[in-house]
């Protein structure tokens, strides 16, 4: 069920209704959990199945953890959870991956096997919902927070559907103390929050669907080698592409929340404004980044080994992060990319370089743009389907490749391309250090109200021209 479908406006238009019945709070957060697990069966109805596995094995093997006295029993509840959770993640996400490598591995010494093809199906958002359960089993046992007595909640936190398929991921600590007490969204939230609905639509219906996709196919879908200033603008598409279609679903997810009365935390900070790469991973994709630091970077270690050892850990999050994004060796070298970058901005750093950036504003501004230029070249990457195609449209934005294809995209789509990119970056410097929110609060109520309209009839616009296309982060 999509956020910009006819189907998800009726479901939610029901969730609400009954939200704001007079229910006890029991039962209103029993309605809930009933519909996220309609929410998700929507797409496929057995894998409901996965979610409530995950649901009782990490209900079971925290609250054993926290009553155990022996560490290595604790440990063996850790495994349990550890390894029904990555297990069913390796077994869906990854299993052909796996077994068309060991094909290849099999063949390179002189071996034929061809295995009959498993045809195993992605369950959509596993990603995201095994993190989010993990988290709280590695926090009980690590002792940064207790085992809840509410198995109601604890499945609620699981499975709340705003953002169970896309994130963001959201924590134990964060989410859970607001199943306590009785509570729906006053009408300052309720509003705001349909504002961010709406606000959450238009990025992905206009901006990432109707304008820039379209634009990012032609390139990343054309066979022959590219002129480079097409090659540039295709990229430059995907990489606004992207943040519109993955930061619309984040802002859809956290105003269907507030109408509801519940808080998630933000996912996007204005990336395309970062200076450096450890800003824009601050600012991207948050709640992933966070969970890598907290139960990856800093399990490894963090920054309290030496130098060699430091850039190791680093190295090791970022190629987990690339291939948490999908089963394929181009997201681990784009991951690896984004390990190389924050090593040399560490680097840099100790020799007093990013300190000599900051002082001044053009020289903040031109690290930003080294940092955008920087980070659609490793989108490259993550939009492309092989290396070979990555390596060849790389090659064609760096004019390293004589064009066989000729006017891909033409002077006006190209123009389009600039026009919203450089529009994006300013409102992304603009509000760098701002909120949505406290924009709108200075805003008078007249401003607002036409910005409202406007996004209406462009959400409405684009409805009846675009395509309709599933989020591109569904897939992981």
């Amino acid at each position: 069920m999509l956020f910009n479908s006819i189907s998800f406006l009726v479901f939610f238009s029901i969730v609400l209704l009954l939200h704001y019945l007079p229910f006890s709070w029991k039962a209103k957060k029993f309605n809930l959990l009933i519909a996220s697990y309609l929410f998700y069966a929507a797409w496929n109805p057995p894998f409901v199945l996965l979610i409530w596995i995950s649901t009782a094995v990490d209900w079971f093997a925290a609250s054993r953890m926290y009553r155990s006295r022996s560490s290595l029993e604790r440990r063996v509840y850790l495994i349990l959870s550890l390894f029904t959770n990555l297990g069913l993640l390796g077994f869906f996400k990854y299993g052909n991956f796996v077994l068309d490598n060991f094909v290849l591995i099999v063949q390179r010494f002189g071996f034929q096997y061809e295995p009959a093809a498993p045809n195993i199906i992605l369950p959509v958002g596993i990603s995201f919902y095994t993190f989010q359960t993990l988290s709280y089993t590695l926090d009980v046992y690590r002792g940064n927070t207790k085992p809840w007595r509410s198995f109601l909640d604890f499945a609620l936190f699981v499975t709340f559907f705003p953002q169970l398929v896309a994130g963001p991921i959201v924590r134990a600590a964060d989410f859970l103390p607001q199943c306590v007490k009785p509570h729906v969204a006053s009408a300052t939230q309720l509003s705001w929050g349909i504002v961010l609905l709406l606000v959450g639509l238009v990025q992905k219906v206009l901006i990432a669907d109707t304008i820039m996709a379209p634009i990012s196919d032609a390139v990343f879908n054309e066979a022959g080698s590219l002129e480079w200033h097409n090659a540039w603008a295709g990229t430059f598409a995907f990489s606004i592409q992207i943040f519109f279609d993955f930061a619309g679903y984040s802002t859809c997810a956290i105003g269907a929340a507030l109408c509801l009365g519940f808080a998630l935390p933000d996912n996007f900070r204005y990336p395309y404004a970062a200076i450096g790469f450890s800003d824009f991973w601050r600012r991207w994709h948050i709640s992933l980044s966070s969970w890598l630091r907290d139960y990856v970077y800093i399990s490894l270690g963090g920054n309290r080994t030496g130098r060699i050892r430091v850039h190791v850990n680093l190295m090791i999050t970022m190629l987990l992060g690339g291939l948490w994004h999908g089963a394929s060796w181009t997201f681990v070298a784009w991951g690896g990319l984004h390990g190389l970058y924050l090593i040399v901005e560490r680097i840099a750093d100790r020799v007093g370089l990013m300190a000599w950036i900051l002082q001044t504003f053009s020289r903040r501004l031109i690290a930003s743009f080294v940092t955008y230029v920087a980070v659609c070249c490793t989108w490259v990457l993550f939009r492309a389907l092989s290396f070979d195609q990555a390596y060849a449209i790389l090659k064609s934005m760096f004019g390293f490749q004589r064009p066989d294809a000729d006017g891909v995209l033409g002077i006006t789509r190209i123009m389009i391309v600039l026009g919203v990119t450089l529009g994006v970056i300013g409102y992304h410097w603009l509000m760098r250090d701002f909120s949505l929110e406290e924009l709108a609060k200075r805003t008078s109520w007249w401003l607002q109200s036409m910005g409202i309209a406007v996004l209406l009839i462009t959400l409405i616009w684009a409805s009846t021209t675009g395509e309709g296309r599933a989020f591109i982060y569904f897939q992981f």
